[in-house]
């Protein structure tokens, strides 16, 4: 991994797929012998190591006709945009098949912070209500209710990794528990059963951000009142849209604030006077058109990622991980990923002062890195 470049004979994704492992040929250095995917499925330039999935990962190639179909359907009238409806279409059904959800249960949006923007404006908050994050919680599941300013919410916070410490900080006013599954910072993956609990004793939504899980770890959303996640990571698509999803089970009567076209029932001119209906789906989070290229790309990443067997990537990544941990104590460097590959996601980061400059370095030496947003720049990550 990151820590040998130069067992990096070719150009992969080190992360999920293509990727580093232990090879005896090499006295049990880390190479690329067995990626989990053709490395030459990636636009990477050959003898680049990339661990950098953490925050993007490289495009694939078969997206290039994707986009290219996704432009021919533009520019083919009412008949394309039929095409493009059927792509939406597609795409929420491949992520409701992989997710173990019906297709209504799964919405797109722009982005997470929207999705939780969103969810945050149609609650009905009262002064001295309440959320609980992790203090180092991704700012788009945090931003969105720091800045409500009517009623002003309260924050409260304790590590999500320790169901004593949030039991502690809930109360009666408590209305929202928000966690990402993988943190971003430290790679360090919650139990999100025993968020659940917390949060049901207090009869709070939990709300969950996927995005540095979605694509290798297995998903099951039904433990969330609603989850989100981005799809430029691990999923392999591109920025433009995410995954919202929607627990009609557990929030049946939930209904946003806000509305536009395409999250309206009818196609014809709408009938103000009589009142607006809301689609009946988890599509509620688009209120304007999806991001149809995006979309197109999504459904390719699906339909890529649907030809590893199931547990397959996780298994990969997890002999990475711990290889990486393993090198890593070896050579005295601490990590802020804890080492059970129960405990941890698919990114291995490091805490240190000068984490820019070293992932500068590491450019210089054919290995993309990822310098995170830790404070004052102190985060280098390896997604493996």
């Amino acid at each position: 991994m990151a820590a040998d470049p130069a067992h990096a004979r070719r150009a992969v994704p080190h992360h999920l797929y293509p990727g580093l492992r232990p090879d005896a040929a090499t006295g049990g250095t880390l190479s690329m012998n067995h990626p989990l995917f053709d490395p030459a499925d990636f636009r990477i330039p050959v003898g680049i190591t990339h661990v950098c999935a953490g925050g993007e990962t490289a495009f694939l190639h078969r997206h290039d006709a994707a986009m290219s179909r996704y432009a021919a359907d533009k520019s083919n009238g009412i008949h394309g945009r039929h095409a493009q409806d059927a792509e939406v279409l597609r795409a929420r059904s491949l992520l409701a098949a992989s997710w173990g959800v019906d297709r209504g249960d799964i919405g797109l949006v722009a982005n997470v912070a929207e999705g939780m923007s969103m969810l945050v404006e149609s609650i009905d908050w009262k002064p001295g209500d309440n959320i609980v994050v992790d203090p180092d919680e991704y700012p788009s599941l945090v931003a969105p209710v720091a800045l409500q300013r009517h009623p002003h919410i309260g924050i409260r916070y304790a590590r999500a990794g320790d169901a004593a410490a949030l039991a502690k900080v809930v109360d009666a006013r408590t209305r929202m528990l928000a966690v990402s599954h993988v943190s971003y910072l430290t790679g360090e993956r919650y139990d999100l059963v025993a968020m659940r609990q917390v949060a049901d004793r207090v009869g709070a939504l939990l709300v969950v951000d996927h995005t540095q899980a979605a694509g290798y770890l297995p998903i099951d959303p039904r433990i969330a009142d609603f989850a989100f996640a981005a799809t430029y990571k691990w999923l392999l698509g591109m920025t433009g849209t995410a995954i919202a999803y929607w627990n009609r089970a557990r929030q049946p009567d939930w209904a946003p604030s806000t509305a536009g076209w395409n999250s309206i029932e009818g196609l014809g001119a709408p009938d103000y006077a009589a009142g607006l209906r809301l689609v009946p789906d988890a599509m509620r989070f688009a209120r304007g058109n999806p991001g149809h290229a995006a979309v197109y790309v999504l459904a390719s990443a699906l339909d890529y990622l649907g030809g590893v067997p199931q547990g397959a990537a996780l298994a990969h990544v997890q002999s990475l991980t711990t290889a990486l941990h393993t090198r890593l104590a070896e050579a005295g460097i601490a990590s802020t990923t804890p080492a059970d590959p129960a405990r941890h996601g698919a990114s291995v980061c490091i805490a240190l002062p000068g984490a820019a400059a070293l992932t500068e370095a590491l450019v210089r030496h054919g290995v993309w890195a990822w310098n995170g947003r830790g404070p004052g720049q102190r985060d280098a990550d390896a997604g493996t």
